[in-house]
């Protein structure tokens, strides 16, 4: 074969595996903005039409973005969407740049982990009542303007919250019928319904990790078009 088409093949080799040419700066580097701390996650899909991808979490250090780990990602049945697009029960994940709240798991909070962790309790539940106060938050117990039917009794999901890190879609300003529960957790069965999931191992392994000083973000995207994660 000769090498001028063995450099090519190389080429489209690598683009098909989804990895960067030589010499190109690390994704965060290419980011529009990281959210101005020290340690980023990303959760990146080759199109929104997918419901797998990768996630990796970075660490700045000296000016320059390192990547601390890595693992397989799942992502929503429906794909991804923009996030200030997004509608409610479209099981689709969110894409943008979001910041993390808090953890929270019903198994004990992996040793070392330094996040803020709340345990899971019988009386837990993440509102997601449209036409509650408590839309699109933690209560504990639950307020009697939400209903059970139409919230998650946070117990009950005993393999994907056995660690968790809530991502801050329609958290801080929310808007009603845009979406809610929307997390980085440990895989079930299959696609999510919105959320991020991850293997239990590189769960605890991204609490262990993560610092709250370092003002964490995430961001979720794909690999180019309209949803870019460099976008964010």
């Amino acid at each position: 074969m000769r090498p001028a088409v063995a450099a090519v093949l190389a080429s489209v080799s690598l683009l098909l595996l989804g990895a960067a040419p030589a010499g190109t700066p690390p994704l965060p580097a290419r980011m529009a903005y990281t959210g101005g701390g020290t340690q980023l996650i990303t959760a990146m899909a080759s199109r929104t039409s997918s419901t797998t991808g990768t996630l990796t979490w970075w660490d700045l250090r000296g000016g320059r973005w390192v990547k601390a780990g890595s693992a397989s990602a799942r992502f929503g049945a429906k794909g991804l969407v923009e996030g200030v697009a997004r509608k409610q029960n479209t099981n689709t994940t969110p894409t943008g740049l979001y910041d993390l709240p808090f953890a929270f798991g019903i198994e004990a909070a992996p040793s070392g982990t330094r996040y803020k962790y709340r345990p899971v309790h019988q009386s837990s539940w993440w509102c997601e009542d449209n036409a509650s106060r408590s839309y699109n938050r933690w209560t504990q117990p639950r307020p009697s303007d939400c209903r059970a039917s139409e919230s998650e009794h946070l117990v009950s999901y005993r393999t994907q919250y056995a660690y968790a890190l809530v991502i801050g879609f329609n958290y801080h300003q929310r808007v009603h019928g845009r979406g809610a529960g929307i997390f980085l957790h440990v895989n079930g069965h299959g696609a999510t319904a919105g959320c991020v999931s991850v293997p239990s191992d590189s769960m605890q392994r991204i609490l262990k990790w993560v610092r709250p000083w370092s003002q964490p973000h995430f961001a979720i995207g794909t690999a180019s078009g309209s949803t870019a994660i460099t976008r964010y």
